[in-house]
Protein backbone atom coordinates (compact mmCIF):
# COMPACT_ATOMS: atom_id res chain seq x y z
CA UNK A 1 0.00 0.00 0.00
CA UNK A 2 1.55 3.31 -1.07
CA UNK A 3 1.60 6.35 1.20
CA UNK A 4 2.22 8.71 -1.75
CA UNK A 5 5.91 9.20 -1.01
CA UNK A 6 5.56 11.13 2.24
CA UNK A 7 9.00 12.03 3.56
CA UNK A 8 9.80 11.06 7.15
CA UNK A 9 12.81 12.17 9.18
CA UNK A 10 13.73 9.30 11.53
CA UNK A 11 15.96 10.28 14.48
CA UNK A 12 17.06 7.13 16.32
CA UNK A 13 20.56 6.32 17.60
CA UNK A 14 19.92 2.56 17.88
CA UNK A 15 21.07 1.59 14.39
CA UNK A 16 19.36 -1.81 14.46
CA UNK A 17 16.01 -0.35 15.47
CA UNK A 18 16.40 2.48 12.98
CA UNK A 19 16.91 -0.01 10.13
CA UNK A 20 13.85 -2.02 11.20
CA UNK A 21 11.63 1.07 11.32
CA UNK A 22 13.01 2.34 8.01
CA UNK A 23 12.35 -1.02 6.34
CA UNK A 24 8.78 -1.19 7.63
CA UNK A 25 7.97 2.37 6.57
CA UNK A 26 9.53 1.97 3.12
CA UNK A 27 7.47 -1.18 2.59
CA UNK A 28 4.42 1.04 3.14
CA UNK A 29 5.53 3.62 0.56
CA UNK A 30 7.24 6.21 2.78
CA UNK A 31 10.55 7.84 1.95
CA UNK A 32 12.68 7.63 5.12
CA UNK A 33 15.75 9.69 6.06
CA UNK A 34 17.48 8.14 9.10
CA UNK A 35 19.90 10.13 11.29
CA UNK A 36 21.57 9.11 14.54
CA UNK A 37 22.08 12.32 16.52
CA UNK A 38 20.16 15.53 17.25
CA UNK A 39 22.49 18.03 15.64
CA UNK A 40 22.55 16.17 12.32
CA UNK A 41 18.76 15.90 12.47
CA UNK A 42 18.31 19.67 12.71
CA UNK A 43 20.82 20.29 9.91
CA UNK A 44 18.91 17.91 7.64
CA UNK A 45 15.56 19.40 8.70
CA UNK A 46 16.80 22.89 7.76
CA UNK A 47 17.68 21.73 4.26
CA UNK A 48 14.84 19.36 3.40
CA UNK A 49 11.05 19.34 3.54
CA UNK A 50 9.59 16.57 5.70
CA UNK A 51 5.98 15.54 6.15
CA UNK A 52 6.57 13.97 9.57
CA UNK A 53 9.32 13.43 12.16
CA UNK A 54 9.91 10.44 14.42
CA UNK A 55 12.42 11.06 17.18
CA UNK A 56 13.85 9.24 20.16
CA UNK A 57 14.14 11.20 23.39
CA UNK A 58 17.66 10.28 24.53
CA UNK A 59 20.07 11.05 21.68
CA UNK A 60 23.71 12.05 21.20
CA UNK A 61 24.54 15.78 20.96
CA UNK A 62 20.93 17.01 21.32
CA UNK A 63 17.97 15.26 22.94
CA UNK A 64 14.51 14.85 21.49
CA UNK A 65 12.96 17.57 23.65
CA UNK A 66 15.42 20.18 22.40
CA UNK A 67 14.88 19.03 18.82
CA UNK A 68 11.12 19.57 19.19
CA UNK A 69 11.60 22.98 20.79
CA UNK A 70 13.99 24.09 18.04
CA UNK A 71 11.56 23.01 15.32
CA UNK A 72 8.56 24.67 16.97
CA UNK A 73 10.57 27.85 17.63
CA UNK A 74 10.75 28.28 13.87
CA UNK A 75 6.94 28.00 13.69
CA UNK A 76 7.04 24.68 11.86
CA UNK A 77 3.84 22.64 12.19
CA UNK A 78 5.36 19.37 10.95
CA UNK A 79 3.87 16.45 12.94
CA UNK A 80 6.31 14.98 15.48
CA UNK A 81 6.09 11.55 17.11
CA UNK A 82 8.30 10.78 20.10
CA UNK A 83 9.35 7.13 20.16
CA UNK A 84 11.14 6.35 23.41
CA UNK A 85 11.56 3.92 26.29
CA UNK A 86 10.71 6.69 28.77
CA UNK A 87 7.03 6.21 29.47
CA UNK A 88 6.03 7.92 32.72
CA UNK A 89 3.29 10.57 32.76
CA UNK A 90 5.94 13.25 33.42
CA UNK A 91 7.97 12.06 30.42
CA UNK A 92 4.90 12.31 28.20
CA UNK A 93 3.97 15.74 29.51
CA UNK A 94 7.52 16.98 28.86
CA UNK A 95 7.29 15.66 25.30
CA UNK A 96 3.94 17.29 24.61
CA UNK A 97 5.10 20.57 26.18
CA UNK A 98 8.14 20.56 23.89
CA UNK A 99 5.84 20.35 20.88
CA UNK A 100 5.40 16.64 20.14
CA UNK A 101 2.05 15.65 18.61
CA UNK A 102 2.17 12.03 19.74
CA UNK A 103 4.16 9.81 22.09
CA UNK A 104 4.75 6.09 21.66
CA UNK A 105 6.60 4.02 24.25
CA UNK A 106 9.11 1.29 23.37
CA UNK A 107 8.73 -1.60 22.91
CA UNK A 108 5.96 -0.95 20.40
CA UNK A 109 3.98 -2.69 17.70
CA UNK A 110 4.91 -1.38 14.24
CA UNK A 111 1.27 -1.48 13.22
CA UNK A 112 0.45 1.04 15.94
CA UNK A 113 3.27 3.33 14.82
CA UNK A 114 2.00 3.10 11.24
CA UNK A 115 -1.57 3.88 12.34
CA UNK A 116 -0.45 6.93 14.32
CA UNK A 117 1.61 8.20 11.38
CA UNK A 118 -1.42 7.94 9.08
CA UNK A 119 -3.61 9.74 11.63
CA UNK A 120 -1.17 12.64 12.00
CA UNK A 121 -0.66 13.00 8.26
CA UNK A 122 -4.42 13.02 7.71
CA UNK A 123 -4.85 15.66 10.41
CA UNK A 124 -2.07 17.81 8.95
CA UNK A 125 -3.68 17.62 5.51
CA UNK A 126 -7.07 18.58 6.93
CA UNK A 127 -5.65 21.53 8.87
CA UNK A 128 -3.81 22.84 5.81
CA UNK A 129 -7.14 23.12 3.98
CA UNK A 130 -8.80 25.22 6.67
CA UNK A 131 -9.20 28.95 6.40
CA UNK A 132 -6.05 30.87 7.31
CA UNK A 133 -7.96 33.64 9.04
CA UNK A 134 -10.40 31.82 11.31
CA UNK A 135 -10.89 33.35 14.75
CA UNK A 136 -13.13 31.46 17.15
CA UNK A 137 -14.67 33.38 20.05
CA UNK A 138 -16.44 32.46 23.25
CA UNK A 139 -17.26 35.00 25.97
CA UNK A 140 -14.12 37.17 26.24
CA UNK A 141 -11.90 34.41 24.86
CA UNK A 142 -10.60 34.39 21.27
CA UNK A 143 -8.55 31.75 19.46
CA UNK A 144 -6.74 32.57 16.22
CA UNK A 145 -6.45 29.21 14.44
CA UNK A 146 -4.10 30.57 11.78
CA UNK A 147 -1.49 32.15 14.03
CA UNK A 148 -2.08 29.51 16.73
CA UNK A 149 -2.61 32.16 19.41
CA UNK A 150 -5.22 32.72 22.10
CA UNK A 151 -6.40 35.87 23.83
CA UNK A 152 -8.61 36.71 26.79
CA UNK A 153 -9.87 40.26 27.25
CA UNK A 154 -7.41 41.17 24.52
CA UNK A 155 -4.43 39.81 26.46
CA UNK A 156 -2.39 37.14 24.67
CA UNK A 157 -2.15 33.88 26.62
CA UNK A 158 1.31 32.31 26.68
CA UNK A 159 0.45 28.70 25.85
CA UNK A 160 2.54 25.67 24.97
CA UNK A 161 1.61 23.92 21.68
CA UNK A 162 -0.39 21.23 23.47
CA UNK A 163 -2.12 23.73 25.79
CA UNK A 164 -3.15 25.65 22.68
CA UNK A 165 -4.59 22.51 21.05
CA UNK A 166 -6.54 21.68 24.19
CA UNK A 167 -7.95 25.20 24.49
CA UNK A 168 -8.85 25.28 20.80
CA UNK A 169 -10.76 22.02 21.25
CA UNK A 170 -12.66 23.45 24.23
CA UNK A 171 -13.50 26.65 22.33
CA UNK A 172 -14.74 24.62 19.37
CA UNK A 173 -17.07 22.73 21.73
CA UNK A 174 -18.39 25.35 24.19
CA UNK A 175 -21.06 24.56 26.77
CA UNK A 176 -20.70 20.84 26.15
CA UNK A 177 -19.28 18.37 28.68
CA UNK A 178 -16.17 16.74 27.18
CA UNK A 179 -15.04 13.45 28.67
CA UNK A 180 -11.40 12.65 29.32
CA UNK A 181 -11.67 9.90 26.72
CA UNK A 182 -12.89 12.30 24.03
CA UNK A 183 -10.22 14.89 24.88
CA UNK A 184 -7.46 12.28 24.77
CA UNK A 185 -8.67 11.02 21.39
CA UNK A 186 -9.32 14.38 19.72
CA UNK A 187 -6.41 16.43 21.12
CA UNK A 188 -3.70 13.81 21.56
CA UNK A 189 -4.90 11.12 19.16
CA UNK A 190 -4.61 8.61 22.02
CA UNK A 191 -6.84 6.13 23.79
CA UNK A 192 -7.28 7.41 27.34
CA UNK A 193 -5.42 5.42 29.99
CA UNK A 194 -7.43 5.57 33.21
CA UNK A 195 -4.22 4.96 35.13
CA UNK A 196 -2.85 8.37 34.19
CA UNK A 197 -3.97 11.90 35.00
CA UNK A 198 -2.34 13.85 32.19
CA UNK A 199 -5.68 15.32 31.00
CA UNK A 200 -6.31 16.76 34.46
CA UNK A 201 -2.74 18.07 34.59
CA UNK A 202 -3.22 19.97 31.33
CA UNK A 203 -6.61 21.31 32.38
CA UNK A 204 -4.93 22.69 35.51
CA UNK A 205 -2.19 24.25 33.37
CA UNK A 206 -4.87 25.96 31.27
CA UNK A 207 -6.81 27.20 34.29
CA UNK A 208 -3.73 28.96 35.62
CA UNK A 209 -3.41 30.88 32.34
CA UNK A 210 -7.00 31.17 31.08
CA UNK A 211 -8.95 31.59 34.34
CA UNK A 212 -6.80 32.60 37.30
CA UNK A 213 -5.64 36.05 36.06
CA UNK A 214 -9.17 37.10 35.06
CA UNK A 215 -12.47 38.03 36.68
CA UNK A 216 -14.34 34.75 36.28
CA UNK A 217 -13.51 31.15 35.30
CA UNK A 218 -14.47 29.58 31.98
CA UNK A 219 -13.17 26.03 32.45
CA UNK A 220 -15.26 23.91 34.82
CA UNK A 221 -15.13 20.32 36.05
CA UNK A 222 -18.18 18.07 35.90
CA UNK A 223 -17.45 15.41 38.49
CA UNK A 224 -17.46 11.93 37.03
CA UNK A 225 -18.09 13.25 33.51
CA UNK A 226 -15.32 15.56 32.34
CA UNK A 227 -14.85 19.26 31.63
CA UNK A 228 -16.86 22.08 30.10
CA UNK A 229 -16.09 25.57 28.75
CA UNK A 230 -18.91 27.71 30.08
CA UNK A 231 -19.51 31.27 31.21
CA UNK A 232 -21.08 30.94 34.67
Amino acid sequence: MSENGHKILLIEDDERLSKLIKKGLEENGFEVFPVYDGEMALKLFDNEHFDLIITDLILPKMNGLDICKAIRKNASKVPIIMLTALGTTDDKLDGFDAGADDYLVKPFDFRELHARIKTLLKRAKSESKKSNSAIIKYADLAVDTFQKKAFRQGVELQLTPKEYKLLAFLVNNPERVLSREEIAKKVWGLDFDTGTNFIDVYINYLRKKVDKPFDFPLIHTRTGMGFILQQS
